[in-house]
Order: structure tokens, then sequence, then C-alpha cells
């Protein structure tokens, strides 16, 4: 449906991150509907093959730039979406210090850029604000289990931080924001080398090599296709009047990492085995969320399954992998009917 703004006019949507894997599926999902989209990225993390597709399209634009630097747009906007930080723990550890400014000096400079232009705004926070959390499942309420000196506290911290100006903006009266708390998410366009769970283990079942569990497997987390988190971050954005607390979205659907390992090995067999590694330190050892919240205000919930996510995702992976050199793709190449026979039946 054609979103219009108080102009009566389409929509012009700022997407910061809009490059990387949740970003550019939000960047696809905008424009179908009608919007005029301004990406902006670092490339830090995100890639411009995510929004490659897009560039000769009429109502898009491509901005590479930090969202920790000053940035100023001449045209209106109506709304702002910040996904502009690094997701997966090797990723944002590796500068935890421009981790750390990216959720609170961008998310700063995004706030006032709303501020001028007179824009919602809605700041991609996540499950990690609750750290390794001693309720479950995951309610909005529950203040966490924070470990803020810790290797995880640049994200962690940052993102509690990042959570308490955009409350701070609205409460004021100067900025209309929201605040999703996203839930562990996957689907085409991760990164194979991301770090993530489920990129991590297709990588791994797809090249032929044992797939690699943290601690002892029996860790569970929640997983929630790329597209349903998509539909959630819209309807939460769009929603009338501002519900002024934070949202969780994410799939409440809850499983082991070994049962995940073992969904996937199901869809690539192979004699390759699992190896085992110490667990990271401050690594939650449950996650789920209560998605009460989201089906109250946004009548929201996940309708994608993890066995049939995994099919599409392992999809893209094998296709994205057996497009590499050919020293380095023979063993996606074998896998790649095997996966396109799962996903045949499971997208009818």
């Amino acid at each position: 449906m054609l979103q219009v703004n108080r102009r009566g006019k389409a929509k012009t949507v700022l997407v910061a991150g809009g490059a990387g894997f949740v970003g550019s599926h939000l960047c696809d999902a905008l424009l179908g509907r009608g919007d005029s989209v301004i990406c902006v990225d670092s490339y830090i993390t995100g890639s411009p093959d995510n929004v490659r597709p897009l560039t000769n399209h009429p109502r898009f634009r491509l901005i590479e730039t930090d969202v920790c630097q000053f940035l100023e747009i001449e045209e209106p906007l109506d709304q702002i979406y910040n996904l502009a930080c690094a997701a997966s723990p090797p990723q944002y550890q590796a500068d935890p210090v421009h981790t750390m400014m990216t959720c609170v000096a961008g998310t700063g400079n995004l706030l006032a850029l709303a501020e001028r232009h007179g824009a919602s705004f809605l700041q991609a926070s996540t499950s990690e604000v609750y750290g390794d959390p001693a309720e479950h499942p995951q309610r909005e309420d529950y203040r966490g289990n924070v470990n803020c000196t810790g290797p995880r506290a640049c994200y962690d911290e940052g993102k509690r931080a990042a959570e308490a100006l955009c409350f701070d903006m609205l409460r004021a009266g100067r900025v209309d924001a929201r605040v999703p708390r996203i839930f562990n998410t996957y689907g085409p366009r991760m990164q194979a080398n991301d770090g993530r769970i489920v990129s991590n283990l297709i990588v791994q079942a797809l090249s032929g090599k044992p797939l690699t569990i943290y601690g002892s497997g029996t860790q569970t987390r929640s997983f929630c296709y790329v597209s349903d988190l998509v539909s959630g971050l819209t309807a939460l954005m769009d929603l009338w009047p501002n519900p002024g607390v934070p949202v969780n979205l994410g799939n409440p659907g809850e499983f082991t990492i070994n049962e995940l390992a073992q969904m996937i090995r199901s869809m690539v067999p192979s004699r390759t085995g699992i190896v085992h590694k110490p667990l990271p330190k401050d690594d939650p050892q449950r996650r789920r969320p209560d998605i009460a919240r989201a089906r109250e205000l946004l009548d929201w919930q996940p309708t994608v399954p993890l066995s049939e996510g995994l099919v599409y995702t392992m999809e893209w992976f094998a296709n994205s992998l057996a497009s590499r050199p050919r020293r380095q793709a023979t063993a996606s190449r074998s896998h790649l009917n095997r996966v396109a026979s799962l996903a045949a039946p499971a997208r009818g």
C-alpha cells in the first residue's frame, strides 16, 4: 500500500545502515510500497552488493558516509530508520570504540537530523540490552543483566545508551522516536564471515567443514526470518500514536544451538562432525522474546518457521558461495542441487 506523508505525497525515508543485511531488505520493502529511499552506509559491515540492484531505481539514492559524522539532507524527510551498527560480536568487537560511538554519537546525529526535519525516528535496538538474562522469556519491562565493562559492553551498553537518547528526545517532545528490540534474525544477504551462528553453520556445512559449536550447545536462541522482522519494523514506525515504549521483535520459537546444527546437517548431509570450542565471555545462555506487546500494538507475529527460512537462507548461501572462484566453491556447488530441491516444495 502506498504510504503518504502529512503533505499528501509519498514518503521520503532515510535508512542508515541501508546496505547491511537487514537494512537492504528494509530498503526493498519501502521502495516496494512506493516510498522514496535515501540509503546511508559506511560499508564497514554493509555491502554495496546488497543494494546494487536498486542503484538505478528512480526513487533510490545512496550516500556513503559514517553516521558518526555530521549529516544533512536537503529534501524533506518523513521517516528515519537507524540500523547503522555492526551487529555480530566479532564485528562489533573488532573496533569497540567505534561501535560505542556509532551507538551514541551516530544515534545523536540522526536524532538531530530527525528533529530538524520533523521526521519520525526508529532506533534499531537489540535483545542484547537484556544481557545474559535472569528472566525468561524476556519482556520489555525486564531491565537486564549486562556486564558494563565486559567485551560485549561496547554493543550492549551502546544500544542501551541509544535507547536512553531516544526516549529522552521523545519525552522532551523533540523527536517522534520508536524503539524495537530485535532478537536473532537470519536470511539471505547475511555475510559469510559475520560470526553469527546461522551463517557460521550454514557456510561450514556447504563447505564440507566440521560445524563449530561454542560451549555445550545447550544454550538457546530464537531465530526470526528477515522478512518477518522488516514487517515488524515498518509496522512500528507507522503506528499512530507513538506507543512510547520499547517493543520486542523476534520469533518466540526457542531452539538449542545443537538443534539448529542438526537441522542444518539434515539439509546438507555430510560426514563431517561437530567441533566444540569454549563459550565466549558473557554469551547469553537463554534467549527468547515475549512478543505479547508486538501482538497487541502492531497485530504482528512471525509467519516463517525456522525450517522454511533455513531453506531460503541456505539456497542463497549456496548460490553466493558457488559464484566465488573455483577453489573456494567446489564444496558448495556439490550441495546446490540438494538445497534447490529442498527449497522448491517450501515455496509452495
